[in-house]
């Protein structure tokens, strides 16, 4: 096969724009960016600067010439036979900023969580942003989803046909599946006065995440246990978690074995923090994949997760799945793979197996053949 020059919109990976923290769309777009060229791609980034441009903002991609919303409204002011000029054989959108180019468009679509849950986000101009979240969708000549739950929501929310999606996990990196630094990880948990063995949570502090019903459910495990096992959330505040900032701070002041991280940014210093946990859990209320719980099983940690969403499909059994609206639930799993030897072995084997099945490399394979498929139909 050829190789294939691939736009990419880098816009939500440039530190100058993110301050450095990737979110989940994040991630997969540094993923793409870095293993694409091992599946026959030669990659060039391209960025939105903003609105009002900062000098130096653009560092990974090069700049487009305006920023998005102006593209965006020149797009809907200008015929459709005005097309954005893009030096590329194809070019793939990772979020929402799609305008109408001159090479065949691929967008990935995570989920469809504004439309279909605008009570989980920012009302901020949230009518607005799914309008043109709902028009920029229809610019895409193919649709990739991360899961196949979520072809049906894309369906209904977005009017994706569903003839022109392809299904793409994502994964985790191959250094994710290699036995991790022992003095490293035992570096990481004494800068943030962690002690091996602890419960733990990666993600934004917001509504679906469902800390709040984790926070209950460590609660209710046995005081000797959480004594013994702290708490460890990592992530950084969302919309509508000034609620749960305030009871993070006063079950602090408490005196409960509870630890919020959010400020951790480097890959290495995360995954050292999954090594050094016991039970990795995530009882998220929706998920358009669920990163973090594949790190999680490529870090040997056993898992609890939800039985709802794109879970189910992600973790295919390697995890103790849970109601994530029944605090008990959720705490009966994380004693489980606390005191049940067998069934905690269990899931780290399964967990194990899982990640191999799903990495970065594999991802960018399959992302390559759906470009290949475009640009040949």
């Amino acid at each position: 096969m050829s190789v294939v020059q691939v736009g990419l919109g880098t816009t939500m990976i440039e530190p100058g724009l993110t301050g450095g923290r990737l979110d989940g769309i994040g991630v997969y777009t540094r993923a793409l960016f870095d293993h694409l060229g091992g599946a026959g791609c030669a990659v060039n980034g391209f960025s939105y600067p903003r609105l009002h441009g900062e000098a130096g903002a653009i560092s990974i991609g090069d700049p487009f010439p305006q920023s998005f919303e102006s593209a965006f409204l020149t797009d809907l002011l200008t015929p459709a036979v005005h097309r954005m000029h893009m030096p590329a054989d194809i070019f793939h959108v990772t979020d929402y900023r799609i305008v109408r180019m001159d090479c065949p468009i691929v967008a990935t679509l995570h989920d469809a969580l504004p439309i279909k849950y605008p009570q989980w986000c920012s009302p901020r101009l949230r009518q607005v942003k799914n309008w043109m979240q709902k028009k920029a969708t229809r610019k895409a000549d193919h649709v990739i989803a991360l899961s196949h739950f979520a072809i049906d929501e894309l369906v209904e929310c977005f009017g994706v046909d569903a003839r022109r999606v392809s299904v793409v996990p994502c994964g985790v990196g191959d250094e994710w599946l290699q036995p991790g630094d022992s003095l490293a990880v035992a570096a990481t948990l004494a800068e943030n006065g962690l002690r091996p063995g602890y419960f733990l949570f990666v993600g934004t502090l917001q509504p679906r995440k469902n800390i709040e019903r984790l926070l209950d459910a460590w609660l209710g495990l046995p005081q000797k246990l959480r004594t013994e096992r702290q708490l460890v959330i990592v992530g950084t505040t969302g919309w509508r978690c000034e609620a749960l900032v305030a009871r993070l701070k006063t079950l602090r002041q408490d005196g409960h074995n509870i630890v919020w991280l959010n400020q951790v940014t480097g890959s290495a210093a995360l995954r050292n923090l999954y090594l050094g946990a016991g039970v990795f859990v995530f009882p998220s209320l929706y998920e358009g994949f669920g990163i973090p719980v594949v790190e999680a099983f490529a870090s040997g940690v056993p898992v609890v997760a939800s039985n709802t969403s794109s879970l189910p499909e992600v973790t295919q059994g390697a995890a103790v799945e849970v109601d994530p609206l029944d605090a008990g639930a959720i705490g009966a799993a994380m004693l489980a793979l606390v005191q049940d030897g067998a069934l905690r072995d269990r899931c780290i084997a399964l967990g194990y197996a899982r990640a191999r099945e799903l990495t970065w490399r594999q991802t960018a394979a399959l992302t390559a053949a759906v470009y290949h498929t475009v640009l040949s139909s």
